[in-house]
């Protein structure tokens, strides 16, 4: 079951959004960034924390906060709808764990087959040596 962060632990903060649009965008704060304490966070566990901590070490800050930003929509709603998505989406992908990796071996015809074209390579190799030059 996906991990959702709870509302009441994450903080919103509107801001205008860059780019084209004319007097809607110079006049509208639509820019979202939602912020979410993992360090401070009572939802999660100390094992997660640490998961999370390491994972997504580099978008958190000092403190212990995870930052996304959406400006993409423009609508405030929309647009923090997607950032609490996004936020969502980011903290699920770190809390899975990945499966370990089970060791296979080479099928018999593959080793076959590489050693017999490293035989036939070495084949044409001495087929280039000038004549006498046998060690």
């Amino acid at each position: 079951m996906p991990f959702t962060v709870p509302e009441h632990e994450l903080r919103f903060r509107a801001g205008p959004a860059a780019g084209p649009g004319g007097q809607h965008v110079n006049r509208s704060s639509t820019r979202i960034e939602v912020r979410w304490d993992i360090a401070g966070s009572r939802s999660i566990s100390d094992s997660q924390r640490e998961l999370l901590l390491e994972k997504l070490g580099s978008r958190i800050d000092s403190r212990g906060v995870l930052r996304v930003v959406a400006d993409a929509r423009r609508s405030q709603l929309r647009n923090r709808e997607a950032a609490v998505e996004r936020l969502n989406a980011l903290v699920n992908k770190a809390l899975q764990k990945p499966r370990p990796r089970r060791k296979t071996k080479p099928p018999a015809a593959a080793i076959e087959k590489r050693l017999a074209e490293k035989k036939r390579r070495g084949e044409i190799k001495r087929e280039r040596r000038r004549p006498g030059d046998d060690e």
